[in-house]
This record gives structure tokens, C-alpha cells and sequence, in this order.
């Protein structure tokens, strides 16, 4: 089983310049909240509670993070809780609204991740390990906390792994 170490490091090894790591900031928000928001609308009952996919989805995630890493873990079920109660303030919309602002958070986060790829000249993770999909938000935690100074026996684990993190400028590459 994979540790928390092993995914971030196999995850960063695409993601060694600024600019696509600064496009992930945006993007992947967006698309963890477009998923979020399509799944929020069917729901069904479980013991007379209404529970949707999303609400399902959330959990499992935040079990997983968790597993992983129980300071991390903890920021995502906080972030994906926002996330479902933004998404459950959404299903109400007419459909029209509703599936408009959830493709349309999707489509254009992934846009913003693809054009981060560009600047990395790299495919994306997923494309080789699906379990990219997943890591990803985890990624951008990760990187937010390493930008405020925190774990940085992770950090430096994840760069001895996969390299320092370029400028993105033409030159020599440049650690952090």
C-alpha cells in the first residue's frame, strides 16, 4: 500500500514547474467543486434522511485522506465539507442553473489544468495512474501548506523523490 509520501512524490514528479503548480491552485479547486455540485442533485433516502452522491462521494474521500494522513485528512473533510454544503445550496437551482455552473466549474478547471501542462511539458498524472484524480486536491493542500512553512520533512521527502520546483522561467532550474 502506497503511503502518503509515495502518492504526493509520484504525483509531483508532473508538477515540478511553478506556473503549472500555481494553475492547480485554481483548477482543481474548481473541479473538486464541479464534481460536488453534479453529484449534490440526485439524492436518495436512507432511515428518512435525503443522502446524495455527493454527500456519499465526500465521505469516502475523507476516509481515504485520513488514512493517508491524519493532519491532511483533516484539512480536506474541511474543505470537501464546504465543498458539499456550497454543492447542497446548488441542487435546488433549476436544473438549467444547476448542471450550467457544474459543467461549467468543470470545463473550465480542466481547461486551467491543461494549460499548467503546457507549462510543464508533461502530460497530466492521471493519464499514467488514475489514482492522480484523487491525489490531486491532496497535492494542492500539501503544496499550501509547504507555501506557509509547514511540514517540511514532507516537503523535503517529495523533493528528494521528485526534484526541486522550477521557476518556469528559461535558465537553470531554481529549488523553491
Amino acid at each position: 500500500m502506497k503511503t502518503l509520501t509515495d502518492h504526493l512524490s509520484q504525483y509531483a514528479t508532473y508538477h515540478r514547474d511553478r506556473r503549472n503548480i500555481v494553475t492547480h491552485f485554481v483548477g482543481i479547486p474548481m473541479i473538486v467543486l464541479s464534481v460536488v455540485v453534479l453529484l449534490a442533485r440526485p439524492s436518495f433516502f436512507v432511515a428518512g434522511l435525503p443522502v446524495s452522491l455527493a454527500t456519499l462521494a465526500v465521505i469516502a474521500a475523507t476516509l481515504y485522506y485520513l488514512r493517508l494522513d491524519l493532519r491532511l485528512g483533516a484539512v480536506m473533510a474541511a474543505l470537501l465539507l464546504g465543498c458539499l454544503l456550497l454543492a447542497q445550496a446548488t441542487a435546488p437551482l433549476s436544473l438549467g442553473a444547476w448542471a450550467t455552473l457544474g459543467v461549467g466549474l468543470f470545463v473550465v478547471g480542466w481547461v486551467i489544468q491543461f494549460v499548467g501542462h503546457i507549462f510543464e511539458g508533461r502530460k497530466p498524472a492521471f493519464v499514467d495512474d488514475i489514482s492522480g484524480l484523487i491525489i490531486g486536491p491532496l497535492f494542492v493542500v500539501a503544496e499550501a501548506g509547504f507555501l506557509l512553512a509547514l511540514r517540511p520533512e514532507l516537503e523535503a521527502q517529495i523533493e528528494q523523490r521528485a526534484g526541486p520546483v522550477r521557476s518556469g522561467r528559461a535558465g537553470p532550474t531554481q529549488a523553491r
